[in-house]
């Protein structure tokens, strides 16, 4: 059965090879295709084969009408509902896509092959042609006379009508997409920037062309463009008005008015600065106009507006979050206003939900690198407003489990000038910012910490809430005053107002071991706990605590010996917070969420532990 199926992809394999009457070719293109489909055989190379040989047939014979191309691919349709095109059948799409978007072609043909792409391709790295055929079909969409609403109702139909999309390559595949068009939007002054001497070597005093071989220019189809961590480049336009200009897009940089100190490295004299300094400090780039040409500016709009879709489907926000977290854009996309201003949409929603999962996503992948929040902060390169955004963010990330003396302090270094301009303007987190800092002892300086109390002052709710600080101080040394009980065991049920209650009606500086166990307190009682200066031992079992809490207690409790979370709700990301507690002795942990990798983590980080329960865990 193999045998005869093969030699009749053969004999038409030949037949075609040299084409005289395009009716015939045609012809036996379809009796091709009916034969791929009839045959008992069904395997990759019966199904495969009859799209090379026209994939080859396209490639040699390029003089074709366009109704002949349109035949063609009518012909070959049934195979593409199974089947992905190969990577010179793509580019012939791409091109019908460029040139005749309006075609019915391209609806009727090419949406249940790209929506095939979408829901099943695994890696566009392996096949860059899929990816940029699926680009070239959008585009092609955004063409027609309904534009972006034809492809918000292409994006609706690729979730489905669910509230949960039953496809989970769908989301990473078209923000794959949406990357690598938004890269190509700016890709030529990207080569231009390629070649010109690095940050270092302009540090160093290197302004002649160098003797290093130049970087190959990025290719559109470059499977997989590193868009984050690319070396950051700048020629003499620190110091002249330089013009770069293709067909595409027109840079210009004007002279820097004001001398301003040289981009100093973060660790070290030979390392560079990171992206985002270099967009923050340097002269050039802080007046740095970027203008596209019309296709671009179109390709840039659409893809843009794809992300603004994506993100206001509930069950996407997540993965795009995450996607997006690494900021995964070149650095002239990032010093393009339209291109920040529209994305800004896309960075309140995540700053607008209240899953931690997604407005954690707004900080950095990691330490040493600036994330969204910088970007979008008073004084990043983002900021379009007065801090509006700015606050929005800081409000959800308080809300959830960033109320920390690590969260505060950064705010302190880098943004406090903006969180007292907001606060005196009335913002009530800037303001409840403003009297953590002072309660926390986040503020060393004494004239800073008068400004911060004249600020709190200048408003009503700020005079209010700093009038609850300095009355929470009071009862502060009341409570941490030496006297009262050494050991306290709340009544079951109790719940975190009655904890509050109890340890606001005396002093409890002598308090060494608390038991909250079969309590109905949570996280919010952690507040209180904190100011127990001489805690050694905490009895949480099978109370509602969880990782909020336990991350403060592990920045303010470093002093606790002992502490019980048996059957609460704690998972790996509160329980890793107990590596700083360098004091405990003695952890139960039975019935958690605890993993086997955290267990092994914090044995390593915890040297006088001794005494360990993990039973009823994944640890165990």
């Amino acid at each position: 059965m193999a045998d005869v199926a093969q030699k009749k992809i053969y004999k038409y394999k030949k037949v075609l090879s040299n084409p005289s009457r395009w009716e015939v070719v045609l012809k036996e293109i379809r009796t091709l295709v009916d034969m791929a489909l009839t045959s008992p055989l069904q395997d990759d190379s019966i199904n495969q084969a009859p799209l090379e040989i026209v994939s080859k047939l396209l490639s040699e014979n390029t003089n074709l009408t366009t109704q002949e191309h349109e035949n063609i691919i009518v012909a070959i349709a049934p195979l593409l509902e199974n089947n992905h095109p190969p990577p010179d059948l793509c580019e012939f799409f791409c091109k019908h896509c460029r040139e005749r978007p309006r075609s019915m072609v391209v609806i009727e043909v090419f949406t249940p092959v790209v929506q095939r792409i979408l829901k099943h391709n695994m890696d566009f790295g392996k096949c860059p042609r899929l990816r940029l055929f699926t680009q070239e079909y959008i585009l092609a969409l955004n063409e027609l006379n309904a534009g972006m609403e034809v492809v918000k109702k292409f994006i609706q139909s690729m979730h489905g009508p669910t509230g949960h999309c039953p496809h989970p390559r769908v989301l990473p595949n078209l923000v794959a997409v949406c990357l690598a068009a938004i890269y190509s939007c700016y890709e030529e002054f990207i080569n231009s920037r390629d070649n010109s001497p690095s940050l270092k070597e302009i540090r160093n005093g290197c302004q002649q062309p160098c003797d290093r071989k130049p970087t190959l220019p990025l290719r559109l189809l470059h499977p997989s463009p590193d868009l984050v961590s690319q070396e950051a480049t700048l020629s003499e336009a620190r110091l002249k008005s330089v013009v770069v200009a293709s067909s595409e897009i027109h840079v210009e940089v004007e002279p820097a008015s004001t001398a301003k100190p040289a981009l100093t490295a973060s660790v070290g004299n030979d390392s560079e600065p990171n992206l985002i300094d270099c967009l923050m400090v340097s002269p050039a780039c802080s007046t740095m106009s970027i203008e596209l040409g019309p296709q671009a500016d179109r390709t840039l709009g659409c893809y843009v507006e794809i992300l603004k879709l994506l993100s206001d489907y509930d069950d996407w926000r997540p993965s795009l979050a995450s996607l997006l977290q690494p900021i995964p854009f070149p650095k002239e996309a990032l010093a393009h206003e339209k291109f920040t201003k529209e994305l800004k949409y896309v960075i309140q929603r995540f700053a607008e939900d209240p899953r931690q999962e997604v407005h954690s996503c707004l900080l950095s992948v990691r330490a040493g690198k600036d994330g969204w929040f910088q970007l979008y902060s008073p004084g990043g390169v983002a900021c379009d407003d007065d801090g509006e955004l700015f606050a929005s963010m800081v409000h959800i990330l308080m809300g959830s489990c960033y109320k920390t003396k690590k969260f505060l302090l950064s705010l302190a270094e880098n943004k406090l000038g903006p969180c007292m301009l907001l606060a005196l303007r009335g913002n009530q987190t800037m303001v409840e910012i403003l009297c953590l800092m002072l309660e926390y002892n986040i503020i060393d300086n004494n004239d800073t910490q008068l400004q911060i109390i004249s600020t709190l002052e200048s408003t009503g709710v700020g005079k209010r809430m700093y009038e609850q600080l300095c009355d929470r101080q009071r009862e502060l040394k009341e409570l941490q005053r030496k006297g009262g009980p050494t050991r306290l065991t709340l009544p079951s049920k109790s719940t975190d107002a009655d904890l509050a209650r109890l340890l606001s009606s005396g002093s409890f500086g002598n308090l060494e071991n608390l038991s909250l166990a079969f309590t109905n307190v949570t996280s919010a009682c952690a507040e209180h706990l904190i100011k127990l200066p001489s805690l050694k031992q905490l009895n949480l079992w099978s109370t509602q605590f969880g990782d909020a809490g336990l991350r403060l207690l592990s920045e303010h409790l470093t002093m606790l010996q002992v502490l019980n979370l048996c059957e609460t709700p704690v998972t790996d990301a509160g329980l890793l917070a107990l590596s700083s507690m360098k004091s405990l002795c003695s952890l139960n942990m039975n019935s958690t969420k605890l993993s086997a990798d955290t267990y092994e983590d914090l044995k390593a980080k915890l040297p006088n532990l001794k005494e360990v329960d993990v039973r009823y865990t994944e640890a165990w």
